[in-house]
């Protein structure tokens, strides 16, 4: 037992980034972790080691498509499956264990198991009882399944299943257009599956800037990925090897089924609250099953807080950190705050989504007059002679002010791309701003340029 001016459950990215935050404001801090290693969903079974298999599944790629092209001569490369999931967990391995050196560094005190509040300022944790002025609440998100789908993480899995099978499966229905789905679905596509994306919407990605997600499935579709858009699922029926989706489309009511030897269910994900004892406590949720907060990030019970996927917003683990950050100084006294407008967004396939702000479809239902600068990947010569000439930058401006309200583009490194307008975007820039500011030539950086100069008298290589 031991006495804390904060404990924060769940050591994810938000948890562990609150923790080392209220350690260098100069609090004694725990935080509590019940899965035997710290990083949460994303560093253990999610955004890390699926980066992980799209480096190695892109690397694949080039080698078979653009290799020879380069005068790079020789046999193909073979895929040994197991090599390629050992990498992974290396990579998970070297992560964890850097932020448990930062915890030591730190002095942020490791507790390992399951925490519950079980009164207000106190934590339990198997039969310790541990006291804290405040209590941060960072336990994040679970997979959520359909009803009629029972996942076994066998064969029909989830991405924390997706990431571990034991071999590479001949065929796959990923079941949901959005990222985790096609995030894993490209991967297997490149190692040689057939993927089949089931989706119930008529569009990828919903919530992305339309434009971009027309191109994208394109894009995806010439990698060998095969979509059926419209289709509501009825139930998955699995054996040892292989299962079957039945879905009905929504236009006409067609009952159809399809084959395969994996499922991926990819239907997004839900607030993992289990077991911490909030409905006891007295804490008010969401319909959506939710931690309901305040504009500080606090609970209706005083002095416990909740930050990341347990809470309102986009569940993103550069989100959920902002947060950590802004709750540690709030507890410090400090003035912790948030800026839910520059949020980032990234798609990490080949190419690479990214997007920040306003989309088109936002800017027209607020009737609010705008234009557009565009810029194609084709002109950068740069991605020309990588060949990642496919893909666009679009920067959405105000009409008047010239200030910009968000960007989309799909391309090489849109993911390192996009801070370049977050920054811009953070200061109240205009895109003439952009356009007037050197961009290094050759780099792919050069294609944000001509899309601000897009929004004023033109892109020069357009």
């Amino acid at each position: 037992m031991a006495d804390y001016d904060v404990i924060i459950i769940g050591g994810g990215p938000g948890g562990y980034v609150c923790a080392i935050r209220c350690a260098q404001l100069g609090l004694k801090v725990a935080c509590v972790e019940g899965r035997g290693a710290l990083g949460g969903t994303c560093l253990n079974v999610g955004c890390i080691p699926s980066k992980a298999l799209l480096h190695a599944s892109h690397s694949l790629h080039e080698a078979e498509h653009n290799f020879e092209k380069m005068g790079l001569m020789g046999g193909k490369p073979t895929v040994d499956w197991g090599k390629m999931i050992g990498y992974k967990d290396d990579v998970i391995k070297a992560n964890t264990q850097g932020i448990e050196f930062l915890f030591k560094k730190n002095k942020v005190d490791y507790i390992k198991g399951w925490g519950k509040i079980t009164a207000k300022g106190e934590v339990t944790v198997g039969d310790d009882v541990h006291k804290a002025k405040n209590i941060v609440i960072a336990t994040g998100s679970e997979p959520s399944t359909l009803p009629g789908v029972e996942v076994d993480e066998k064969v029909v899995v989830t991405s924390t299943g997706a990431l571990s099978l034991p071999n590479v499966p001949k065929s796959m229905v990923v079941i949901g257009a959005g990222v985790i789905g096609l995030e894993m679905g490209s991967v297997y596509a490149r190692l040689g599956t057939e993927v089949t994306v089931v989706e119930y919407l008529d569009a990828i990605t919903p919530g992305m800037d339309g434009e971009i997600c027309k191109v994208f499935q394109r894009m995806l579709a010439k990698q060998g990925l095969k979509f059926i858009m419209g289709a509501a699922v009825q139930g998955v029926k699995a054996t040892k090897s292989k299962a079957t989706v039945s879905y009905k489309l929504r236009k006409n009511d067609k009952e159809a089924a399809l084959e395969a030897e994996c499922v991926l269910v990819a239907t997004g994900r839900r607030p993992y609250t289990e077991g911490l004892g909030l409905a006891e406590l007295g804490v008010e949720m969401t319909e959506r099953k939710q931690v309901k907060t305040d504009a500080h990030w606090r609970t209706n019970i005083e002095s416990i807080y909740a930050i990341g996927d347990v809470i309102v917003g986009p569940m993103l683990a550069h989100k959920a950190e902002d947060e950590g950050i802004a709750v540690a100084e709030t507890i410090a006294g400090q003035a912790g705050h948030v800026n839910y407008g520059v949020i980032p967004g990234v798609i990490y396939t080949a190419p690479e989504v990214a997007s920040v702000g306003q989309t088109e479809e936002q800017l027209k239902d607020e009737g609010r007059a705008y234009k557009v600068g565009k810029f194609s990947f084709m002109g950068n010569a740069r991605a020309k002679a990588v060949f990642a000439g496919d893909g666009f930058v679009k920067i959405l401006a105000d009409k008047d002010t010239d200030r910009v309200l968000g960007c989309h583009l799909i391309g090489p490194s849109a993911g390192e791309l996009i801070h370049e307008i977050c920054v811009a975007m953070e200061f109240g820039a205009s895109a003439e701003d952009i356009a007037r500011t050197c961009h290094a030539h050759p780099t792919f950086s050069e294609a944000m340029r001509e899309a601000a100069l897009a929004c004023g008298d033109g892109a020069i290589h357009a």
